[in-house]
């Protein structure tokens, strides 16, 4: 019978969403017979929380969930004893999530001091950094459960995932959102003539949203194999990014008229040239509802 890994999934100041998010994956059956969780907050799993934090159980991959403080405690144990306890008997620690990798929207809660596990937004945390080298960061709002996976089975088979500055594997996040977005035609010719929940148009211009300058590949790897949020008609909210999240999601900040956020490696002076011959275009069939008669 083949070796399961033993995975403890542990949840710092989280709201759960990416928790709920992994149960979403769709092939999960043929996941628990590869993986076990030591102890899951939700999954029935072998021990208790209280079981975990006193004794030092064999464990092949430690998942942290939640952003952290050192005043935030688990079973009476603070967090951070839990994490330096538990990293050392793994053999690699993964963020699932913003927060556990940026510290995210529970930023603004009353903890002191909150981080991811080694980033504060884009600034590094040197808490945990002995174990910055067995870290892989997977971030989202919430996590996209298949990236989580496909990573955790790059650790089962020992593949070097090619991570970017802020350990993310560059399989999933080398891309911006942008990339397979069904509306690049309306970006490319700035049309932005878009109501939310509709087919037609782009919504960078003036809706908020982020998917020129935010990587993930929501648009590649769709949620539930069927959709993102773009396809679906509502702005992308740069949830895989420190900054996360940012004010007025739904409307674009503008500085003279130009988009104070440009999309990734484009300087001002080139969006500027883009954008005035694209504005020369008039293309009748991108103006019209997609399925006008």
């Amino acid at each position: 019978m083949k070796r399961k890994m033993r995975v403890l999934w542990l949840s710092a100041i989280a709201c759960n969403g990416n928790m709920h998010s992994f149960l979403n994956y769709p092939y999960m059956e043929q996941f628990l017979n590869d993986f076990e969780f030591i102890s899951h907050p939700i999954l029935d799993s072998e021990y208790t929380l209280e079981v975990i934090v006193s004794n030092d159980i064999p464990c092949d991959i430690l998942l942290i969930e939640g952003a952290i403080s050192e005043e935030f405690q688990r079973a009476d144990v603070p967090i951070v004893n839990i994490i330096q306890r538990y990293s050392k008997i793994v053999q690699k620690i993964v963020t699932v999530g913003t927060c556990a990798t940026f510290g995210g929207i529970f930023r603004e809660s009353d903890y002191k001091d909150i981080s991811g596990l080694h980033f504060d937004k884009e600034s590094r945390v040197d808490t945990f950094k002995n174990i910055f080298d067995k870290t892989i960061s997977v971030s989202g709002c919430p996590v996209h459960p298949e990236i989580l996976v496909n990573t955790l089975y790059a650790i089962k088979k020992s593949i070097a995932l090619e991570l970017d500055n802020y350990l993310r594997p560059k399989e999933y996040f080398a891309y911006t959102v942008h990339n397979g977005c069904v509306r690049n035609e309306y970006f490319e010719y700035k049309i932005d003539n878009h109501q939310f929940g509709a087919l037609e148009g782009c919504m960078f211009y003036e809706h908020g949203c982020q998917a020129p300058y935010t990587h993930g590949s929501c648009n590649k790897i769709l949620w539930n194999e069927v959709n993102s949020k773009t396809r679906a008609g509502l702005p992308c909210m740069g949830c895989t990014e420190p900054s996360f999240p940012k004010q007025n999601l739904f409307s674009t900040k503008k500085n003279m008229g130009i988009p104070e956020y440009l999309p990734t490696g484009v300087g001002k002076r080139t969006y500027l040239t883009l954008a005035g011959i694209s504005k020369a275009f008039t293309i009748e069939r991108l103006e019209k509802k997609l399925f006008d008669d």
